[in-house]
């Protein structure tokens, strides 16, 4: 029966072929209804042309931030997040048990003893583990005990490099939940005021900084808001990443502020110090000779020894932000951390965009011999001899070795490890002096040294 079904079909599909006109479709069009053909049935055969399906198996991972007229989903994510970073904060260690860690490990140290050093094994380390809580279970590893095993012969870590690296993941999370507290906007960075606000509370907690008159506290915050800027916002985006911020030593050095033992040395190079915020600002004040808050160019040329060419600052009144030709505190601030740090990218940074007049991304001979000129004529008034701008062109460029043999870059600059010595040359007398003169100086402090040992002995 079912071999005559077959048959029947077959006739049947057999003799609609023969009846069936001729098809004149080209081979594109029949290719074309073979895919769209195969497209429908595949489609059903997988489940229905339903388009929207996929899509409900994707986790939403984009969520809108609330604009500014919606005050009630504004206040509902501060307080979400306000809640978040509670409960992480009692994730972390407290100072009770920190405490009890340090008298678990030194329970468990296993001699010999090195040096003065407390050692303990991987055996007592996961013992120790174990009795952590689940607090500081987690930083029992594996990794980290290999992070610290150095040349113990056997096998040992110290107990105090285990329990300070203890203490600073704590700190760090802990500051970073500070630091996130005072992050409005919620993602991730601090804006110039979120930071603000962060040192103004700080400055109470800061025993270094009781001596402060509270009529200065606003230079303070400025003075030091400004060195986190200068340095981690180099594109002047205005708002610093968190992550960035706990990287760099600048908190470190804030924060070493609560020690109030601190030398005298420590505070004089500690740009966030009492001292040194006073010396900047004082320094601001002594240069505002008609004190109207601001300085002018003439103002500025007596800045440091007073040596800077007119030319250079004639830069940076056009580069940098003025007010009817005048230079606010915070301009000057950055103005001084470039000067006073000329080795560090930033700071070449900022004196290379002065330097680099047409904006071209590199300094060529004309650009050199433009800013030499005016260390020329400086010495020329003081009575010396100018120097050959070819011979001084030349050591520059053997200094820096560019990529280019015709021009400098800024990458070229900070790649050789010249940068200061190059910049202090075409802008400063001072500097171009001391660089002249330098196997001199270097002869002289030598003799003096020997003078003192001599003495000493």
């Amino acid at each position: 029966m079912e071999k005559d079904e077959q048959l029947h079909w077959s006739d049947i599909l057999k003799r609609r072929l023969e009846n069936s006109r001729k098809d004149e479709r080209s081979e594109e069009e029949k290719k074309a209804e073979e895919t769209e053909l195969f497209t429908k049935y595949y489609t059903e055969w997988k489940g229905g042309d339903d388009k929207d399906k996929s899509y409900k198996k994707i986790p939403r991972f984009y969520y809108r931030l609330p604009a500014e007229d919606e005050v009630l989903l504004q206040k509902l994510r501060e307080e979400s997040r306000a809640v978040f970073l509670q409960r992480k904060s009692r994730e972390l260690l407290d100072n009770e048990e920190l405490q009890n860690l340090w008298f678990l490990l030194d329970k468990h140290q296993v001699p010999p003893v090195t040096g003065e050093e407390a050692m303990i094994s991987y055996e007592a380390y996961l013992q120790v583990g174990e009795k952590a809580g689940p607090k500081g279970r987690k930083f029992f590893t594996a990794r980290v005990y290999a992070k610290l095993l150095h040349n113990d012969p056997y096998g040992r870590i110290s107990i105090m490099q285990f329990f300070n690296y203890v203490m600073r993941k704590v700190w760090l999370h802990q500051t970073r939940i500070g630091l996130s507290l005072y992050d409005v906007a919620g993602q991730g960075y601090l804006r110039e005021s979120d930071l603000e606000n962060y040192i103004l509370e700080l400055i109470p907690t800061l025993p270094q900084l009781d001596g402060l008159e509270k009529s200065f506290y606003s230079f303070y915050v400025c003075t030091a808001v400004r060195k986190f800027f200068f340095f981690l916002d180099p594109l002047r985006t205005g708002k610093i990443k968190i992550q960035d911020i706990l990287a760099c030593s600048f908190l470190d050095d804030l924060l070493e502020l609560r020690d109030e033992d601190l030398s005298k040395e420590s505070q004089e190079s500690n740009w966030f110090s009492a001292p040194s915020a006073l010396r900047v600002y004082g320094q601001y004040l002594n240069l505002d000779k008609d004190h109207n808050g601001m300085l002018s160019k003439e103002e500025l040329s007596r800045y440091g020894t007073a040596t800077l060419t007119s030319v250079f600052l004639d830069r940076v009144f056009q580069e940098c932000l003025t007010y009817d030709g005048e230079m606010d505190y915070k301009t000057y601030l950055d103005f001084v951390l470039a000067l006073e740090n000329r080795k560090e990218p930033a700071a070449l940074q900022y004196i290379f965009k002065l330097l680099d007049m047409e904006n071209q991304g590199y300094l060529n001979v004309f650009s050199l011999n433009y800013f030499f000129r005016a260390i020329q004529e400086q010495m020329k008034l003081h009575g010396q001899e100018p120097v050959s701008f070819q011979d001084v062109k030349d050591e520059i460029f053997d200094m820096v070795k560019p990529k280019d043999p015709y021009k400098i870059t800024l990458q070229d600059l900070v790649n050789s490890c010249q940068g200061d010595t190059v910049t202090s040359i075409l802008i400063d007398l001072n500097g171009f002096w001391t660089y002249e003169n330098r196997e001199v100086l270097v002869a002289n402090d030598s003799t003096s040294s020997n003078t003192g040992d001599l003495d000493d002995t």
